[in-house]
């Protein structure tokens, strides 16, 4: 992060295809966050806001002299979820960007045509929603049912499209980006016909877009009704998974009680032991397909010509594999892959 006693950074002297593809990077960006949330972003995440521009414009100089040849928004607001995501550290926010679209490259099962609509049957099975409300530490609860999702409809690939274009919206939020999300996993019905199609290769990938692929805060993972072979899962799983996020599992069983010392009953549906009423997954699928015009502008904003592809591919093949063996100069590795 820079030294507490630059108070600038001047925009970048050298022209880039990132600069020149792209618009006014600072597009009139304007704060949403309450006094309360810059108060905690600046405790929490070193976040201070008469430094902001400066952070982000200095992030936006490394991609353009690191990665000329990345097509990426480049944009304020864009640009803060990686910083926030990784507490302003400048190396390690540019790391994220850079797994971030390589996630992307690397696995365009789920990346191709990354549209709400393209996802419906998902949407349409009750597999993933977003609660309503948040919880007293202003957490959206994103609550996964693999339980919901049956092999022979669809193949995996489906739901993971759903949990990234789910993310994707949930990020757009400058208190989402604050203050994380927690997952409530339900593995009611799960049984071998579901667990059998999440080895460790699908593991190992989505596990990769959540720890180190995507801007956004996992703060805890309530995971409830977790049949025996939940510990077959959990198995594959761990291996992947860094300590800190390791520590944010809880294991609740059937014991709503459990669950609710860590969400409030005041937020949960009836299924939970909660007091707002029946779950209604079909308000969440709703507002992702009402919103597939934003989604859509947003993934293909640094690219105009892009036709429904993604930005993030550099100009040609042999570009990126140089990137892939390329050492950043402020020292980051350029590890462009999908873990």
């Amino acid at each position: 992060m820079a030294e507490d006693n630059e108070t600038s950074v001047g925009s970048s002297p050298v022209s880039s295809p990132v600069d020149e593809n792209s618009a006014d990077p600072h597009q009139g960006y304007i704060c949403t966050l309450t006094p309360e949330l810059i108060l905690k972003a600046r405790e929490e995440l070193q976040e201070k806001p008469e430094w902001r521009l400066r952070d982000v414009q200095a992030l936006r100089d490394m991609i353009w002299k690191d990665y000329p040849y990345l097509k990426t928004r480049v944009d304020d607001s864009f640009l803060l979820r990686f910083l926030r995501a990784r507490k302003f550290d400048y190396d390690r926010a540019l790391q994220l960007l850079v797994n971030y679209y390589s996630c992307r490259k690397n696995w365009p099962e789920v990346f191709n045509d990354l549209r709400p609509s393209a996802i419906k049957p998902v949407l349409d099975s009750g597999f993933i929603t977003v609660l309503p409300h948040t919880d007293h530490m202003g957490r959206r609860i994103v609550c996964i049912r693999p339980g919901q999702w049956s092999p022979r409809n669809y193949p995996m690939t489906e739901n993971v499209r759903a949990i990234y274009l789910s993310l994707e919206k949930l990020v757009e939020s400058e208190e989402t980006q604050v203050n994380g999300i927690v997952i409530l996993a339900d593995y009611n019905n799960v049984g071998l016909s579901q667990a059998s199609h999440f080895g460790p290769f699908m593991a190992k990938k989505v596990i990769g877009i959540l720890q180190d692929g995507f801007p956004i805060r996992i703060k805890a993972v309530n995971v409830i009704n977790e049949p025996r072979i939940f510990k077959g899962i959990f198995a594959v799983l761990k291996p992947f998974l860094k300590e800190k996020l390791v520590n944010r599992f809880f294991l609740h069983g059937s014991d709503l009680n459990s669950l609710h010392k860590n969400i409030p009953n005041d937020i949960l549906p009836d299924e939970y032991g909660g007091t707002v009423g029946k779950l209604d997954p079909s308000a969440w699928g709703q507002v992702l397909l009402t919103s597939e015009e934003d989604i859509a502008e947003s993934l293909c904003r640094a690219n105009p010509a892009c036709e429904g592809s993604l930005q993030g591919f550099v100009e040609d093949n042999s570009e990126f594999d140089y990137l892939q063996c390329e050492e950043s100069a402020r020292g980051v590795k350029s590890q462009l892959y999908c873990y």
